[in-house]
């Protein structure tokens, strides 16, 4: 039975549908029966079959352009931001027509922020296949492009019409797209949700084999988790900024390595355990605290080795981050109680000392 969760309030509030396989038509129809066209963006390496599935969903009397972008974070790009709205208005796009995003958190970050800036805003609908963009970039209503200085720079806050999430996308993701997701997932974790935390701890052995019941469990409580902090806080202006958690760093190494062979979710796990450590030496947490954090993720059989890098490659990305605020860096870290928290004071100095504990 599909799980709806419902985000945000008033007109621009949307619902999330979970199950084995929400791509439907009913539920295409509930938001799309008002259109006469529709632009599916997708990239090169979403198989065939996903896209074809979704044209034969879509009602008969809706004309269908599709336009595919190169796989990969480098594509979230002004030049391909470009093509896509030259498009729309080549094609003659209208308010009552949508987008939909048919892939991972790239796909979906820039067909939302074409969806936004195109005719000050037209709708759009988030399909995503990756457990990452199911879990998180799909939801909350975050749209952006990459530029050289740093990642998501350049983007908007604009809430889809609809996000159906499919279970059954999972089968097909590799390990790298799997444990990426999982990270997002394991930062909930620390975010309040005690029953994911649960689940990753106890039933490590179901979440790598990938057993359907359980990962319905832990993409509805880290959808429900996440809808509730950005319905409370919808553009960041408080509580909403603790979803950055692990992901100052994250974004650091992403941009470190160019935004190639570094999985966004990869990223946040390293970015989280450096920030658990600072945490530690800010007197926070306890050592055990950070050490059990690497023994889950390790159960789950993901990379912990964040001492590859060294802070002081890292340091020049991290006044980009957008939450430096009149030209203080803020930082999301954890409290005695294993929940993130958002702050600007702490001790610089710990920062390189952090990349030395084991």
């Amino acid at each position: 039975m599909a799980k709806i969760i419902h985000v945000g309030e008033g007109s621009t509030s949307y619902k999330v549908i979970v199950s084995s396989n929400s791509l439907t038509k009913s539920n295409l129809k509930a938001v799309t029966r008002s259109s006469k066209k529709v632009l599916i963006i997708t990239d090169d390496g979403i198989p065939k079959s996903y896209l074809k599935n979704l044209k034969d969903k879509l009602s008969e009397d809706i004309k269908i352009y599709v336009h595919k972008i190169p796989k990969g974070e480098t594509s979230k790009s002004f030049t391909e931001y470009v093509k896509i709205v030259e498009k729309l208005a080549t094609q003659k796009f209208d308010r009552s027509d949508l987008l939909i995003a048919l892939g991972g958190g790239m796909v979906g970050d820039i067909t939302g922020f074409s969806a936004s800036t195109y005719l000050r805003g037209i709708g759009f609908i988030q399909i995503p296949t990756s457990l990452l963009a199911q879990v998180d970039s799909s939801v909350g209503g975050k749209t952006a492009i990459n530029i050289e200085q740093g990642k998501n720079l350049v983007g908007a806050f604009y809430n889809p019409k609809l996000v159906l999430v499919s279970t059954s996308f999972l089968e097909t993701l590799t390990n790298d797209e799997f444990n990426s997701g999982l990270g997002e997932i394991f930062k909930y974790s620390y975010l309040g949700n005690k029953k994911i935390r649960s689940i990753l701890k106890n039933k490590a052995s179901k979440v790598t084999e990938r057993e359907p019941k359980v990962m319905e469990d832990l993409i509805v409580e880290s959808i429900k988790t996440k809808s509730k902090i950005v319905t409370e806080d919808e553009k960041e202006n408080g509580i909403r900024a603790i979803l950055n958690l692990g992901h100052t760093f994250g974004h650091a190494i992403e941009a470190k390595c160019g935004y190639k062979n570094m999985p966004h979710g990869q990223a946040v796990i390293y970015g989280m355990q450096i920030i658990a450590r600072i945490s530690f030496l800010e007197g926070l947490i306890e050592k055990i605290n950070y050490i059990e954090m690497d023994q889950i993720l390790n159960s789950l059989n993901l990379d912990t080795n964040f001492q590859k890098f060294r802070y002081a490659e890292l340091r020049p990305y991290l006044m980009n981050d957008k939450k430096v605020s009149g030209g203080k860096l803020n930082l999301i870290l954890l409290n005695s109680g294993l929940t993130g928290y958002k702050t600007d004071k702490f001790d610089p100095s710990n920062f390189s000392k952090a990349f030395k504990l084991n």
